[in-house]
């Protein structure tokens, strides 16, 4: 997984303002934010998490009103959005003959005993499953296969998916937050909101090493 996304992202972020003026920065990190996490719902290798929590550094920095706002709404719509697109074109594969290069993707990200797993409490919980995953480091992916293949109309998975976004959001936020209260610089703030995301991502690849 690269981090150079979040890093460049950051970079441009806290460059001093007597460089680019801070609605130069609002104007460009906004769009480059949305971009990169409604890419990161389609391709999961963006480290969606990191970019959230790296922005909302910044925004806790700037004089603006509104900023932590913007940065909420922005990381939730995009992984709203991004999620209903990789949704749609998953449901598109199911109907196809020959399957789709998304189907498989998303197939190849999901290992059986997750999807089972994921399958299992889809069934008894429905919707709040949907919630969860989504703040359970690698726990969408399964969870959107296990829906797919339970044939969940588009309408039905966004209505569960909203509130996970939501909360998704709220959550990497809050750690963008706490990282840019405990430290005087912006650089400082966002380096520890990556670590922090890199070592949450990491925990479910070590529990699975060590089973």
């Amino acid at each position: 997984m690269s981090w150079s996304a979040p890093v460049a992202l950051a970079a441009s972020a806290v460059t001093p303002a007597a460089l680019v003026p801070e609605s130069t920065q609002q104007a460009i990190g906004y769009p480059t934010l949305f971009a990169l996490v409604l890419a990161g719902a389609l391709v999961p290798v963006i480290p969606t998490g990191a970019l959230v929590s790296s922005a909302a550094v910044v925004a806790v920095h700037r004089t603006a009103p509104f900023s932590l706002a913007m940065v909420f709404v922005t990381a939730s719509l995009a992984a709203f959005l991004g999620d209903a697109a990789l949704y749609w074109l998953g449901r598109r594969g199911l109907r196809s003959k020959n399957g789709s290069r998304w189907l498989e993707a998303i197939r190849s990200r999901a290992p059986e005993d997750r999807l089972e797993q994921a399958q299992e409490k889809l069934a008894a919980h429905g919707v709040a499953v949907l919630v969860l995953s989504r703040l359970v480091p690698a726990g969408r992916i399964p969870v959107m296969l296990a829906c797919l293949l339970a044939e969940w109309p588009l309408r039905r998975f966004s209505r569960g998916n909203l509130p996970a976004c939501l909360a998704w959001a709220a959550t990497y936020q809050v750690i963008g937050i706490l990282g840019g209260a405990l430290f005087a610089e912006p650089w400082q703030g966002v380096l520890a909101a990556i670590v922090l995301t890199v070592l949450i991502s990491a925990v479910p690849a070590v529990v699975r090493r060590v089973r």
